[in-house]
């Protein structure tokens, strides 16, 4: 008996599985997935009128004033909350098409504070309905029509806050492109909502609730939905640094802004760090100019705390918050603004402040410093002859030294000391080229770009300044380069077409301007470097000096593409990993789950599973009682043929009838002629 009830639970487990998880579905995952509405609250159908709602209401406070039908405080609660969402139009519509219950969060505060109360002692209404009817329509509410235009013009993404008059929208300022959705425009709020299993729109996360379109994306397949905590800081972090792409800002303190910041920074970059007194990320222009201006600064925030007022004013000068300090070369006394800033004049800033002092030398700034045989002046392209100084060294105290002498010569020579450099003979033609922008002053790094180094230091102690550290000491070294187009060559050269590898390799073999280089050789004196700049100025002006054109080697890029660099589409690829398909499968789930449907048709496949099995066993039993039927057949016929079988002897004795064969005594009477009748 045992073993037959096991075996019957084993054929219908899966029935009985469907079924348990019906029975727990319907009772349990959908009750709590659909509470009763408002609206049975009231005892109203779905999507009752308001004059509908007014009067079930009436009908209730009726019982409750002649004493016919006291309620509970919770109820009463309840019944007060359902008629003033239910009465008041703006409310009721969210309600109605998205299940939207904006004042939730009040009822959960009211239940605290009058769950011992009477409900007679209860101060009506709940719920403060004022400012749903005095609220004015946001200016940059997008409607159906131009929803499709504004979608096809941005280039940087699109934000959209999709909120109610009846809820609290967030104020976005500084997030590129963005516009606002209010449910009256119900068809676009619809095509911006989740949609269930059933097809009804909603919103996970309650309004206001914001998506985002990245660049190139232009229908809500690809749109994005902010899931984190509704403040305006962190839905621009998101729009900023996950559609856009922009980099963030990090924060630093006073302990970690030495080592985690400024230690770890380019040695070429200078170093722009906001003062915040609230502590929000940075605004999307900043995260913007971040990204302009990567190979030239690098950015930092520092949450300003009166406790360190003292420290950050003898560091950098800083008196109070909000505020901007730009470092540049070391030992030079850095740039510092107070006051808030906008994005046009934070643009002009970083503009006159993305170079150091003594600006380095490398692939990005060869072209704008006219240091470059393959390019021009800073001149112009008119001028025929120009030059580049350059002091070379590894990163050391020696070479922070000698930058702090080139930067008193480049001052003296901009003549902002004491002495007037044009008016002295051996120190005028260097100040002239200066001012007419024929003569730049700047600095190499000999171990980041040891070719180039080793190219124009060509001599038995040019280790001491390029390439990796050999010996413990290191010494910088002073060079100029002489730079002369052939005006000849340039007015003549024709564009030829290359008909062969051979040609492109020609074309290349050397740079267009002639350079000769000097090397220095004197002393750290700012007038004796300034006097052989001058020499070497006039000398190249002056003297027909000769015209030796040769293929230098290149600056080697120094800093690598950021992950931003690459575009927002790679950054957004990178968040639709792993992690986010799984937060996908788990929300599809959940709203699979509270489907009301999910129940009947469990219990169907369960019933249908119990039938396909019962069906299955019954007609598995059927042949075999046949089988066994006529293999009883069989065997009861061949008992009896085996009882009718006798011996073979006896056969002859036993006739076929009582006729066949006449007995041993018997004999035939004949008539005799001798009757009686004769």
């Amino acid at each position: 008996m045992a073993t037959s009830v096991i075996s019957t639970l084993k054929a219908y487990w899966i029935p009985l599985l469907l079924l348990s998880l019906s029975v727990y579905l319907q009772l349990f995952v959908l009750h709590y997935n659909f509470p009763p509405s408002h609206y049975d609250v009231l005892g109203l159908k779905r999507y009752d009128s308001i004059d509908e709602v007014k009067k079930a209401y009436d009908k209730l406070s009726s019982k409750w004033s002649s004493g016919v039908d006291v309620p509970s405080t919770l109820d009463f609660l309840k019944i007060q909350y359902a008629y003033e969402l239910l009465a008041n139009p703006i409310w009721k519509r969210d309600y109605d098409l998205f299940g939207i219950d904006e004042q939730l969060h009040v009822m959960e505060k009211i239940k605290e504070q009058h769950a011992e109360k009477n409900f007679s002692d209860i101060a009506l209404p709940l719920l403060d309905a004022a400012f749903t009817d005095s609220r004015d329509y946001a200016p940059d509410d997008i409607t159906g029509k131009d929803f499709k235009s504004m979608l096809e013009k941005t280039k940087n993404g699109l934000l959209i806050q999709v909120y109610s008059l009846g809820s609290s929208p967030a104020l976005l300022d500084d997030v590129a492109d963005t516009g606002s959705v209010e449910l009256r425009e119900v068809q676009l709020a619809t095509y911006l909502a989740e949609k269930k299993s059933t097809g009804q729109p909603f919103f996970r996360h309650g309004l206001p609730s914001f998506v985002a379109f990245p660049p190139g994306c232009g229908s809500s397949k690809c749109l994005l939905r902010f899931e984190g905590d509704l403040s305006v800081d962190a839905v621009t972090d998101w729009f900023a640094t996950t559609i856009i792409g922009l980099p963030r800002i990090l924060y630093y303190s006073k302990d970690t802004l030495g080592q985690g910041f400024l230690a770890k920074s380019s040695p070429h970059k200078v170093k722009v760090i906001f003062f915040s007194k609230t502590g929000e990320r940075a605004t999307p222009f900043l995260r913007e100019a971040a990204r302009n201006y990567w190979a030239y600064a690098s950015f930092a925030f520092v949450l300003w705390r009166e406790e360190e007022s003292s420290f950050w004013w003898n560091t950098f000068e800083v008196e109070s918050a909000p505020a901007i300090v730009v470092m540049k070369d070391p030992g030079v006394k850095p740039v510092v603004h107070h006051g808030s800033v906008n994005n046009s004049w934070f643009l002009n800033f970083m503009e006159q402040n993305k170079q150091q002092e003594l600006p380095q030398l490398r692939s990005l700034t060869s072209s704008d410093l006219g240091c470059d045989a393959r390019g021009y002046s800073r001149a112009g392209v008119d001028v025929l002859t120009w030059y580049c100084v350059v002091l070379a060294g590894r990163q050391s105290l020696e070479l922070n030294k000698m930058r702090e002498t080139m930067r008193k010569v480049q001052k003296v020579l901009a003549g902002d000391g004491e002495v007037n450099p044009c008016e002295d003979e051996l120190m005028a033609p260097s100040a002239v080229a200066l001012r007419d922008k024929r003569l730049t002053i700047a600095w190499l790094d000999g171990e980041a770009q040891e070719k180039y180094c080793f190219f124009y230091l060509h001599s038995e102690n040019s280790f001491e300044a390029c390439g990796p550290r050999r010996d413990p000491i290191d010494v910088a070294q002073l060079f100029i380069v002489r730079y002369k187009r052939n005006a000849t060559e340039d007015i003549v050269k024709v564009e030829k077409k290359r008909k062969t590898v051979w040609d492109a390799f020609q074309d290349d073999d050397v740079d267009p301007a002639s350079q000769l280089v000097a090397k220095y050789n004197g002393t750290s004196d700012i007038r004796q470097i300034i006097e052989w700049i001058s020499q070497i100025v006039k000398d190249g002006d002056s003297r027909d000096l000769p015209f030796f054109r040769t293929k230098s080697p290149q600056l080697v890029p120094e800093d690598k593409d950021p992950i931003w660099s690459r575009g927002a589409q790679n950054v957004l690829s990178k968040s639709k990993g792993l992690k986010q398909t799984i937060k996908n499968i788990i929300s599809r789930a959940h709203d699979f789950l509270g489907d009301p449907r999910i129940g009947p048709v469990t219990l169907l496949l369960a019933l249908m599973s119990f039938g396909g099995i019962w069906l299955q066993r019954s007609q598995s039993t059927r042949p075999s009682q046949s089988v066994d039927q006529s293999q009883q057949n069989t065997k009861d016929k061949a008992e009896k043929k085996h009882r009718n079988r006798t011996d073979p002897s006896l056969v002859q004795d036993i006739p076929p009838s009582i006729t066949d064969v006449e007995p041993k005594d018997a004999y035939q009477a004949l008539p005799d002629s001798d009757s009686d009748s004769d």
